[in-house]
């Protein structure tokens, strides 16, 4: 019996100094795609067709001749940071490594370079930052630094695969700018694979959009979007969050009702570096004096760039880390007061889902399993037939199959990763789930649907969502309130369509501007030429 095609019969032309954008839904096989091109994929499947490289097929390639030029002239850029880089070495060692391999850099250049990498893409604080280890980071300054390890070797293609998802507007647009530059500069020819229509209407010259492995539609940028051809096309840009649509909540509670979820001058340091002869330690303050009140039946979004301490504060919030300073109330109790049992106990009201879908994921558990692990919090566990059924309805809410209990993480794409780790969040139908860029992995279509779930767990169930996100178009499509974090701190608070229609503070103002979003102009709201890469299709 044949084996399943997961990309079939795709095709492209690129230059060099140009750049392709492709799109479609997760499990489309996009990232299939890129990993064939340089020989990276999982065993037991294979590539046919002609992958022409400067002047070499690199589908006939030797394992030994394919290592002299992944890397050192393509460079790749992952969808899942975490997973991408090793996490028992600096982060600096890692960018320098390709440097002094295929380059034969010195240690000490090569560290140089590594730190100019660094800087290049934007890492705050790059000098201490090149010793940290990939836990000491965030996930956008992790997609940073895979960014730099792809960029050390000077490619003369750049394969990225979902590179700003895990950036704030503001580090996306120059990351974005970045590659500009290294396209018009240098000469790369880009390759971008990317839910975000607009980042692709940024950057991409031509368009390629693919479905169940295989090409729909292709084309120039401007004319793809301005004029889809194919019904395909035409629902991917339907679904994309409009930027004037904040909803007003039916299920808001009235004001005088206390808040669900109360912070009070939340603050968290962090020990940094050795541990000196004398004296203390050096500590970072990722949080300073947070107060926060998310109200009952609300959805409550937070936004800031990386590193602001969006995530640390989710953390404290679902008591999963205790702060320096400050109190947590949930529902009027403080959780930190708690004994340890009636904390658990408490945890059946509130859930998580994290940024990361394939690190909160055990690889070993089927999924099955993994969804239903929160059921064993409830009074009366639910088990057997009954358990099973619970698992099925809550796969199909998030637009899963029943019978996907039974595969394992790795048998997903990436948006298919985070719908499981939001029906884990939910299946318990919990009075809070804090959503740490719950979308932030899906396509547009995708993306759609899990708003209106989340909408609908509000509304009909009542459910308080915490929404953090970097995405401000989504934040606008589904937020009631609206936190503004900078640096550890709120900046801004208040109702969504407040902050969006009159922000007080320039730095929401920055991030407004910063938002990438579709022009009549097409590319980077520039008009586009012919292209001369890429067939129509």
């Amino acid at each position: 019996m044949p084996s399943p095609q997961v990309v079939r019969d795709v095709s492209f032309h690129l230059a060099a100094g140009r750049t392709l954008g492709i799109v479609g839904e997760s499990g489309a096989g996009k990232s299939v795609l890129l990993r064939a091109l340089i020989g990276l994929l999982p065993d037991g499947m294979r590539a046919s067709g002609t992958v022409a490289f400067e002047g070499r097929d690199l589908l006939r390639l030797s394992e030994a001749d394919m290592c002299r030029v992944r890397g050192a002239r393509i460079g790749m850029i992952f969808q899942e940071p975490m997973s991408a880089l090793n996490p028992a070495r600096r982060v600096g060692e890692q960018i320098a490594e390709g440097i002094r391999w295929h380059r034969g850099v010195p240690a000490a250049a090569a560290r140089a370079e590594a730190l100019r990498l660094l800087e290049r893409v934007r890492i705050p604080d790059a000098g201490r930052r090149i010793d940290a280890f990939p836990h000491e980071l965030s996930g956008g300054q992790r997609q940073r630094v895979g960014i730099a390890i792809a960029l050390a070797t000077r490619p003369a293609l750049l394969l990225a695969d979902e590179p700003t998802t895990a950036l704030d507007v503001t580090v996306q647009a120059e990351i974005l700018d970045l590659f500009d530059e290294l396209v018009a500069e240098l000469g790369v020819a880009l390759v971008i694979v990317s839910h975000d229509f607009g980042v692709i209407a940024r950057i991409a010259d031509d368009t390629l959009v693919m479905k169940d492995g295989a090409r729909v539609e292709a084309g120039g940028t401007a004319d793809v979007l301005r004029a889809p051809g194919h019904p395909y096309t035409q629902r991917l840009l339907a679904a994309m969050p409009r930027r004037a649509a904040v909803p007003r909540s039916s299920g808001v509670a009235p004001a005088e009702e206390a808040p669900l979820l109360q912070l009070r001058g939340i603050t968290r340091d962090y020990p940094v570096g050795p541990t000196p002869l004398w004296g203390r330690r050096e500590k970072l303050r990722a949080l300073d004096g947070v107060d926060l009140d998310v109200p009952v039946g609300s959805i409550f979004g937070i936004v800031g760039e990386s590193g602001s301490g969006k995530s640390t504060l989710a953390r404290i919030a679902m008591a999963l880390e205790r702060p320096t300073a400050g109190r947590v109330q949930f529902a009027g109790e403080d959780l930190f007061a708690l004994p340890e049992r009636d904390l658990r106990l408490r945890r059946r009201q509130f859930q998580m889902v994290f940024q990361d879908p394939y690190g909160s994921l055990d690889p070993r558990v089927r999924i099955g399993r993994t969804i239903a692990e929160p059921l064993d919090l409830l009074p009366d566990v639910p088990h057997g037939a009954e358990r099973e059924k619970l698992v099925a309805q809550t796969l199909e809410s998030v637009g899963l199959k029943a019978e996907d209990a039974r595969r394992f993480p790795h048998q997903f794409s990436g948006g298919q990763r985070q719908r499981i780790a939001i029906a884990r969040a939910i299946i318990t139908r919990p009075r809070l789930v804090i959503a740490d860029e719950a979308v932030s992995a899906l396509d547009v279509s995708v993306q759609a649907q899990i708003l209106d779930l989340l909408r609908e767990l509000r509304d009909s169930h009542g459910i308080t969502i915490a929404f953090i996100t970097h995405n401000l178009a989504v934040l606008q499509a589904i937020a009631d309130h609206v936190a503004v974090m900078n640096r550890g701190r709120i900046v801004e608070a208040g109702p969504a369509r407040a902050i969006f229609d009159a922000p007080r503070e320039a730095y929401t103002r920055r991030l407004l501007a910063a938002q990438p979003v579709i022009t009549a102009g097409g590319r980077g709201s520039r008009s586009i030429p012919p292209s001369p890469s890429l067939p129509a299709g």
